[in-house]
């Protein structure tokens, strides 16, 4: 009743109520989501919203800046909003959208523009990705295409001049990974327009586009890409080959960099959401690769094989059984796991999302230095999730890591954690777009695992390869933190891998190669997994019989992406409203 006098008092002597706490906070969340889209145009296509695909990011340095100084605007924004007289459920949008915040201000203080690239994607594939984001039903889509296709050449040249201040600057890729980083670039130097990823949308316009229009929006789009967009592909790739590689650095680890100890201190708190050391993480790897080492070679024994562990991955790596023929013989199989794992997600999830999501092999373009397999999330109004299958170099695609490569990125992996989240109700749009390493990453591994329960795995074989690739995580504990803080070689990397687990050396040659890159990432993967199968142990130690697995997973899926700490605070409110009930 004292406030409704308040508010009543104010009105009547001329002057504005004072807004609620949580009308503050959600005004915050939308104002700043409509930034975020402004300044990504890119993703804002892939959300839908139809009125920036004429748009390119600006990614200039004084953009950067800028955008760091709006972040800390919209920081000191939220904590003058009083935390403690929101609703719980605004109190975690409250603690979500200050981590966010925080952990975007941390990362654009190094400055990462400089390096817009990694080992297998960067800036080039984000403007490739952005063709399908755009529905081409109308001509006023070819137009906007066409417009944001003009603007192109300039978000090319501006990502060159920012990967010239990071030569000026020491802050480059290591020279040992650009090899294969180059044909990437040089894919997009195209001759002629017709042979570029960017004219494909022209090559099969609408019929309820009249023909003369048609033949004029063909006609434009041609103009752009031969006369601005493709000689710009070809400068980059000039500008990679004969300025970049020459000059990039010689080191390998992020510790290398300037105040490069604290940059990876930086990345390992961001993809972790811990506070670990680089030597701690390092060592829980190496106990990790112990205990599943052990495991492995109780299934050598099982089987029966004669011969050492290193005869036994040398009789998986060429043994013509174990890969497939031709591509479609790959896909056809990754889509029948797919499929065999749908039928079984009622027994282990109580909530299922609404949206699909479909198999397709990685573009060939990309695919000589992608990663094995990965998920591309939803575009909205365009196509359901895709769980993307590299096919290239059939004979280091074996057929016994599919079924956890296949979990793992569709379901009850990737697919089933993206879709539920955004299709979560009665939260502000950052929350469904929110995106966790630890978490994301972390409950793809550990679906792997789930995946013995769920009667995947069908061979021995298989389980080896569910075991090879939890060695693959489990080694990248070791290998990142070695490369990036303990000062090992790329050689000594690749000896790891090859050394203790059944990928290909092609693989392992990629991803190690992508460890080098991206600093600090690949640890989010087993530390989110050995916290949510912690939390499960706690669980169930704490529930016994009363324990719903089905629950517990909705309990961890309920909130989208979450920092680790937060979920285990959730999970822990999960056991006593569970022990109450």
């Amino acid at each position: 009743m004292f406030r409704i006098a308040c508010i009543t008092l104010f009105l009547m002597q001329g002057l504005p109520a004072l807004s609620a706490p949580q009308d503050d906070l959600h005004t915050l969340f939308s104002e700043e989501w409509d930034q975020r889209m402004e300044r990504n145009p890119f993703s804002a296509s892939q959300r839908g919203l139809r009125q920036y695909d004429s748009a390119v990011p600006d990614v200039s340095p004084d953009a950067h800046k800028r955008h760091i100084e709006e972040d800390r605007a919209f920081l000191a924004r939220l904590h003058a909003i009083d935390r403690s007289k929101l609703s719980k459920d605004d109190q975690l949008n409250y603690d979500l959208f200050e981590f966010d915040l925080k952990s975007r201000i941390d990362t654009a203080t190094w400055r990462p523009w400089r390096i817009p690239f990694l080992s297998d994607s960067g800036f080039q594939s984000s403007a490739v990705f952005s063709i399908e984001a755009i529905p081409f039903k109308t001509a006023q889509h070819y137009e906007n295409y066409i417009s944001r296709l003009e603007k192109m050449a300039g978000y090319v040249d501006q990502n060159i001049a920012n990967m010239r201040t990071g030569i000026a600057e020491n802050f480059t890729m290591p020279r040992a990974i650009l090899d294969n980083v180059l044909p990437g670039f040089q894919a997009l130097a195209v001759a002629k327009a017709e042979d570029s990823a960017f004219y494909a949308p022209f090559k099969n316009l609408p019929d309820s586009i009249e023909p003369d229009k048609r033949s004029a929006l063909i006609k434009q789009g041609k103009d752009v890409l031969e006369n601005s967009l493709l000689p710009a592909w070809h400068r980059l790739a000039a500008f990679f080959e004969n300025e970049y590689m020459s000059k990039a650095r010689t080191t390998l680890g992020a510790s290398e960099l300037p105040d490069g100890e604290r940059y990876y201190a930086s990345r390992i708190k961001y993809y972790t959401t811990m506070d670990l050391s680089a030597q701690e993480i390092h060592e829980i790897g190496l106990g990790e690769a112990k205990r599943i080492r052990s495991e492995m070679d109780a299934i050598i024994s099982q089987i029966g094989f004669e011969g050492d562990f290193a005869d036994f991955l040398n009789f998986l790596r060429t043994d013509p059984q174990f890969y497939p023929k031709t591509a479609q013989d790959y896909l056809e199989r990754a889509a029948w796991i797919a499929k065999n794992a749908d039928e079984k997600l009622p027994a282990y999830f109580g909530l299922l999302p609404r949206m699909p999501y479909g198999v397709r092999k990685v573009p060939n373009d990309i695919a000589p230095n992608y990663t094995t397999g990965r998920y591309w999330g939803p575009i909205k109004g365009v196509r359901g999730g895709l769980y993307m299958v590299n096919t290239y170099a059939l004979d280091k695609r074996p057929y016994y890591t599919l079924p956890a490569l296949t979990v793992h990125e569709a379901v009850p992996g990737h697919h089933l954690q993206t879709a539920l989240a955004r299709e979560i109700e009665n939260v502000p749009d950052f929350r469904k777009n929110l995106y966790v390493v630890a978490f994301g990453e972390g409950w793809g591994l550990y679906t792997e695992k789930l995946g013995i329960e769920m009667g995947i795995y069908e061979t021995p074989y298989e389980d080896f390869g569910r075991l090879t690739y939890e060695m693959w995580r489990a080694g990248r504990l070791v290998v990142d933190t070695g490369m990036h803080a303990l000062g090992w070689t790329r050689d000594e990397a690749v000896r790891f891998f090859r050394e203790n687990s059944a990928l290909s050396e092609h693989n392992i040659n990629t991803e190690v190669d992508r460890y080098i890159s991206w600093p600090g990432q690949a640890l989010g993967y087993k530390m989110g997994e050995l916290k949510i199968l912690e939390l499960r142990a706690r669980a169930e130690k704490t529930l016994g019989a009363d324990f719903d697995i089905r629950a517990f997973h909705d309990a961890v899926l309920a909130n989208g992406s979450l920092p680790l700490p937060i979920l285990e605070q959730k999970i822990d409110n999960f056991i006593e409203k569970s022990k109450a009930e």
